[in-house]
């Protein structure tokens, strides 16, 4: 079972999401584990208070240093196991990074708030990781992200064995999918009055000719990249 531990003050903003699709059914499958640590169960006052002032000055607020180390102790962590702090500055995630980080038992995610964290924190992750080149409002999203594209990796997660094989991404940076259809064969779309497109699956995906299908797809694929 891979672990995913979180540590975020807005846990409940994952809810909706790990209930639903993929993610749920590999949850209940005991495929994948995903817990949650707030920071403010482990302050001292009695606002539970998890970020302040920065020192020297500047805009907004710091999460506090001691409230998340004391969440990355209380984490049981596996032999096998990777502490990721979510931060725009961090190395961008992309298709490669997921297969790597898949490679480890247990990835515990530091989630950022405001405008981030007491850098003191860094010495206790492993690396940082973003998930573009831009900036939001917590690292909330970003662990959604990571969970997703990281659990398409375990087995079983998936329902057809070839599926993780021919997604966009999965030879190289610059592979991207054939183009797919499904029912019905044909259908008609009013686009003026008195005027109708007719949309067609490809004729050589109804052959049956694999080696024909097969042709078609890469010639589809290199048009496509282009």
């Amino acid at each position: 079972m891979k672990h995913f531990d979180v540590i975020t003050i807005f846990p409940n903003s994952f809810d909706s999401y790990l209930n639903e699709s993929i993610i749920k059914r590999a949850i209940v499958k005991r495929l994948i584990r995903v817990d949650f640590y707030n920071p403010r169960d482990f302050t001292t006052d009695k606002h539970h208070t998890v970020d302040d002032r920065p020192y020297g000055g500047g805009p907004g607020m710091i999460l506090m240093a001691e409230p998340i180390i004391k969440s990355i102790s209380k984490i049981k962590k596996k032999k096998n196991h990777r502490i990721v702090m979510l931060a725009p500055a961090g190395k961008q995630f992309t298709q490669r990074e997921a297969e790597r980080l898949a490679k480890y038992d247990q990835l515990i995610l530091l989630c950022g708030r405001y405008e981030g964290f007491d850098s003191r924190i860094e010495k206790f992750a492993h690396e940082k990781i973003s998930i573009g080149p831009y900036v939001l409002s917590g690292g909330e999203l970003p662990a959604m992200v990571i969970i997703e594209a990281v659990s398409r990796h375990v087995k079983g997660v998936l329902g057809h064995n070839q599926a993780l094989a021919d997604e966009t991404f999965s030879h190289g940076l610059d592979y991207v999918e054939y183009p797919q259809y499904t029912r019905p064969e044909v259908f008609q779309r009013q686009v003026a009055r008195g005027k109708k497109q007719v949309l067609k699956v490809p004729k050589v995906l109804l052959s049956g000719n694999h080696a024909e299908i097969k042709k078609w797809r890469e010639m589809a694929v290199k048009k496509r990249g282009k």
